[in-house]
């Protein structure tokens, strides 16, 4: 058997692990300063989640920082608290694997320098005041509940996540969604877990946590459709589910909404075509991912394995492989030198007849600088 054969082998094999979302978590970081312009220590900062209620604390430190991570991505209110009082509070947004900024200059604000508001609790109410109050009240009560309901079946499905009970991880989920059904992150999440369940399960069962997951994520995106993620993971069911033009729409539109991570979006679809077995699309995804990132050293090689699909074999058995191919492995050594493929891409580069820089694995001389390209 020739090399070539030997290593076209494993082809199916090359992308089954690249289908993966990406982690959405963030961080609030920031100073307090008071009105004097000096570090506030001790002060509570509220951090309140403005999508999905959640509720979150953390104190500043001597120097007045403040730090809490590992957070959703979403919109949330920040409130400073100083001797039991609030007395400041901004909006922000955390951003995916960046930290985001949120400080107060509580002299700048002049938080705290108000004058107090007329004490009126002695005055008789009329009977329409007590009426709006008390509707008020009720209406305050309620939505306390709700959001009491809403925290406690998605905190039960995030841990559940966390843990790998898929099982529970779906329960919480549809009881959120039940509870209040114009929450995004609580649709993302529940297909994210349908998508988990899907791959401990065969045939029917299979298919139907995939067409529920499609459905949750369609409802996500209907409420939040800038949400990249949500195109990409969205795009990756549906071609498991073998409907690749809607796979590749989903996940352009991911591409063209988050741009600095378009190359692995693109990478993505590389996949789903491949292991649809469709080569000519993975090769316009796999260059398409290239362009975009040009040290993309998993893209350069999965372009390059694409190519060799559409490799011809001459009557001595010699492969001839479209243009780039040979390109696209020495690139992949170039950046990955020791990486997991690096063996298979120099094995290729001999089957057609290329010579491996042996350079790109060498490493530099105790004590000399490292060669330079």
């Amino acid at each position: 058997m020739s090399i070539l054969r030997k290593l076209m082998m494993i082809l199916p094999l090359a992308l089954l692990f690249s289908v993966a979302g990406f982690a959405q978590t963030s961080q609030f970081e920031g100073t307090v300063k008071g009105a004097d312009s000096k570090p506030v220590q001790n002060a509570v900062v509220k951090i309140d989640r403005q999508d999905v209620k959640g509720n979150y604390k953390t104190k500043t430190d001597k120097k007045g920082h403040y730090f809490y991570g590992g957070l959703p991505l979403g919109n949330y209110k920040i409130t400073v608290e100083v001797d039991g009082q609030d007395r400041d509070s901004k909006l922000g947004r955390s951003k995916l694997g960046d930290t985001t900024d949120v400080s107060f200059d509580l002299a700048a604000a002049g938080a705290g320098q108000q004058a107090a508001a007329p004490d009126e609790s002695g005055r008789a109410l009329s009977a329409k005041e007590k009426e709006e109050a008390e509707k008020k009240n009720k209406e305050q009560a309620a939505a306390m509940a709700k959001n009491k309901d809403l925290n406690d079946a998605f905190g039960a499905g995030k841990t559940a996540a966390a843990a790998g009970n898929w099982d529970a991880a779906i329960e919480g989920f549809t009881k959120a969604s039940a509870v209040d059904a114009n929450q995004h992150v609580v649709w993302g999440n529940l297909a994210d877990a349908l998508v988990s369940r899907s791959k401990a399960k065969t045939g029917a069962e299979k298919d139907a946590d995939l067409s529920k997951a499609t459905e949750a994520y369609q409802k996500a995106i209907a409420i939040k459709p800038d949400d990249a993620a949500y195109h990409n993971n969205y795009g990756l069911v549906l071609g498991q589910q073998k409907k690749n033009e809607d796979a590749q729409a989903e996940i352009t539109k991911a591409a063209q909404l988050d741009v600095g991570n378009a190359g692995k979006y693109y990478f993505n679809l590389g996949a789903i075509f491949v292991n649809g077995g469709n080569t000519d699309a993975a090769v316009a995804a796999f260059k398409k991912a290239i362009d975009t990132d040009p040290n993309y050293a998993e893209a350069y090689y999965q372009y390059g394995i694409s190519l060799m699909g559409k490799a011809t074999v001459d009557t001595s058995g010699k492969p001839t492989a479209p243009a780039g191919t040979t390109e696209a492995f020495q690139k992949y050594l170039e950046l990955a030198p020791n990486g997991a493929n690096a063996q298979v891409a120099k094995d290729m580069l001999a089957s057609l007849g290329s010579t491996v820089d042996t350079g790109f694995a060498k490493p530099a001389a105790k004590g000399a600088p490292a060669k330079k390209k």
